[in-house]
């Protein structure tokens, strides 16, 4: 019995000693400097002391790691061989005897109860964690904290951080980051930077350190957790290191990495600032990889590279064909996502957006108003009109147009006269069931909102007698001019344009109130277009040519080619003398638009351009619609614009085509 008592005393005595040898102090302690006044800080001195956390920055790869009891602050040298040499779970964390079979603990099955940060914190007080224990800690109280609302979190976070254990399970992180394995490392500083623990805390600048110095041993799993947290963290020198390493060793392994999801996340990392040759590697990589993209895979793959700002074709036709062909597994909000990442790239796939426009289209019962909306503008941005979700939408307001906001109102308005949408038999329909959600809200609108109001009705060629009353009152112009002068142009704009509608659509004298004069410079004549013109015009006789020419003051023409009326009988020649020039010749406006002036995929004008087509032909002349994709070639151009203007020569060339054609989308 003596014997045994004599081991015994000297098991207990040995590991006395070790443990007082691994974290005695060999210099003298120095008092922690104090964040602030406040109790919170006062409370966490210890472990979120920001005065020295810069210093730790400095270390080299190789340097010291400070330790820290729980008590005092200590400024232990602890070099890798010495940690390498330590026991993996000291008995401050309640790690079982090297040799001994651990018993099974109940602290996870107790962790998984827990619902909220301070339940896990009072587990804590409860069971002593191990060092993966802490990681998991962690982790577990951002999950419970992520599940919560905007108002619960606020409260939680703030019983969580004036929990007398926070302070204490920190310590133990901060103490044991050298000793955690990569993966807990990385966790622990992910859940640290979400649960909102100062990013210039020690304890988060010394896991930071601990990563420099681990990362190259670092797996892809390992790589991807700390990506994740740095695009969280704000820009400062040990984040800034942290990022720099990653990228020299995403490069360095790019050819060994497997993994989808950790190829986007080290792209993610990268961010927009990474030189084009990496970015080709990873392209090629990437195509490499197409095989074992899944779903999520590809959705995050458009996301990843709007967030690089890298525009890859190949990639993005590969992503765009699998979510065409698995829409009906794809949220809404991933879907919104998806479609706002492409128009960051400026790319549009035809079939994509159709294959969503006739998919949303098809489940519209599924869908709210507000997402149907966000969808509508989010088509309405990318300059595509999605013919089957605009007949679906308008039956939809027809059959309760009561539903609508006049937020959602004004959407509506802006995307279907945007979008020149005709609504063949259901127009009138649509329109007067919009003008009267319209009625009912004006007494609510402000100046500004109702001239944007009118002015889209107007661009559909709707003119509602009260919203107009209402608007053409000296006091509401008075309201618009008192605006800010920044929107002065376009509120002016607007006014023109109702005023220009009102005359020449509904051929009645009102005048809508001015803003006042603005200033307007006529553009210079477009070269190509000009020497086209000439070649063409050279070779006819009783034809006359003007450039650049304005109508009513608001409409900018780039040519106004006159010529006699083509075909005419020997009757219309006898009574030609007894008609107006305007009545014997043919004004034809040539006008030059941009793209952007038409919807995607088709030759069909919208918005204010659809607008100025309509009164041009009412004001008398024949519009052709050219784009500068029409000009590039000299020989290509002749024969392109001879075939616009005189059309009865080389009718065999031009059979069939629209005068409002647009070569090339």
């Amino acid at each position: 019995m003596s014997v045994w008592v004599a081991e015994e005393a000297m098991r207990c005595a040995l590991r006395f000693c070790s443990r007082k040898f691994l974290w005695q102090s060999r210099f003298p302690v120095k008092p922690a400097a104090t964040q602030n006044s406040s109790s919170l800080c006062k409370r966490l001195t210890h472990t979120w002391d920001i005065g020295r956390s810069h210093s730790c920055l400095a270390i080299s790869l190789a340097s010291s790691v400070q330790f820290y009891s729980q008590g005092r602050i200590h400024n232990d040298e602890v070099k890798e061989k010495d940690l390498s040499s330590a026991p993996a779970e000291s008995s401050l964390f309640s790690s079982t005897i090297s040799g001994q079979t651990p018993r099974q603990s109940p602290f996870v099955a107790e962790l998984q109860k827990c619902c909220s940060p301070s339940d896990v914190l009072d587990l804590t007080c409860k069971y002593a964690p191990t060092i993966k224990q802490i990681s998991s800690c962690l982790n577990h109280m951002w999950s419970t904290s992520k599940k919560m609302s905007d108002e619960q979190l606020r409260y939680e976070r703030q019983l969580m951080f004036e929990h007398p254990a926070f302070e204490t399970l920190l310590q133990k992180a901060m103490k044991s980051a050298w000793l955690m394995d990569n993966d807990c490392l990385v966790h622990s500083l992910l859940s640290m930077v979400n649960l909102g623990v100062p990013q210039q805390s020690r304890v988060v600048q010394t896991l930071l350190q601990t990563c420099q110095e681990k990362m190259n041993n670092f797996d892809e799993k390992s790589l991807s957790i700390l990506a994740t947290c740095l695009e969280k963290m704000n820009d400062s020198p040990s984040v800034g290191a942290l990022k720099h390493g990653t990228r020299l060793i995403v490069e360095a392994r790019l050819p060994g990495i497997q993994s989808v999801l950790a190829l986007q996340t080290m792209m993610r990392l990268l961010g927009k600032d990474v030189p084009l040759d990496l970015k080709k590697k990873l392209e090629r990589k990437a195509l490499s990889m197409t095989g074992q993209f899944s779903l999520p895979n590809t959705q995050y793959m458009i996301s990843t590279m709007a967030t690089m700002g890298f525009y890859s074709r190949p990639l993005l036709e590969v992503c765009s064909k699998t979510i065409t062909e698995n829409l009906q597994w794809i949220p809404f909000n991933i879907l919104y996502k998806v479609l706002q990442s492409c128009k960051e790239l400026h790319y549009r796939d035809l079939n994509m957006l159709t294959g969503v426009s006739n998919y949303i289209a098809s489940t519209l019962d599924v869908w709210t108003n507000k997402q149907l909306l966000f969808l509508l503008s989010m088509f309405e941005k990318f300059l595509f009109c999605p013919t089957a979700l605009m007949d679906a939408f308008a039956e939809k307001v027809v059959s309760d147009p009561n539903v609508l906001t006049f937020k959602h109102l004004l959407c509506v308005l802006r995307v279907y006269s945007s979008l020149n949408y005709d609504l063949h038999h259901r127009r009138e329909t649509f329109l007067d069931s919009v003008s009267q959600v319209l009625d009912s809200y004006l007494h609510k609108l402000s100046a500004f909102e109702l001239l944007k109001s009118v002015y889209f009705l107007c661009l559909l060629g709707h003119f509602p007698s009260a919203p107009l009353e209402k608007l053409l009152q000296s006091s509401t112009v008075e309201q618009i001019n008192s605006s800010a002068s920044k929107s002065r142009n376009n509120q002016q704009r607007m006014l023109r344009t109702v005023d220009l509608c009102l005359h020449l659509d509904l051929c009645q004298p009102l005048t809508v109130p001015s803003l006042g004069n603005t200033e307007s410079s006529i553009p210079s004549v477009n070269p190509q277009l000009s020497q086209g013109l000439q070649t063409v015009l050279g070779e006819q006789a009783d034809t006359m040519l003007q450039e650049m020419v304005m109508v009513e003051d608001f409409y900018l023409i780039d040519a106004v080619i006159t010529k006699p009326v083509p075909n005419q009988s020997d009757a219309s020649r006898c009574a030609e003398k007894e008609l107006s020039p305007a009545e014997s010749s043919q004004r034809i406006a040539i006008v030059c638009a941009p793209p952007s002036g038409f919807c995607y995929g088709t030759s069909k004008p919208r918005g204010p351009l659809a607008v100025k087509i309509r009164h041009l032909k009412i004001l008398g002349y024949t519009p052709v619609l050219i784009t500068e994709q029409d000009l590039r070639s000299e020989e290509h151009r002749t024969k392109f614009l001879r075939g616009l203007i005189f059309p009865e020569q080389h009718r065999s060339n031009t059979e069939g085509r629209d005068p409002t054609h647009e070569l090339g989308s």
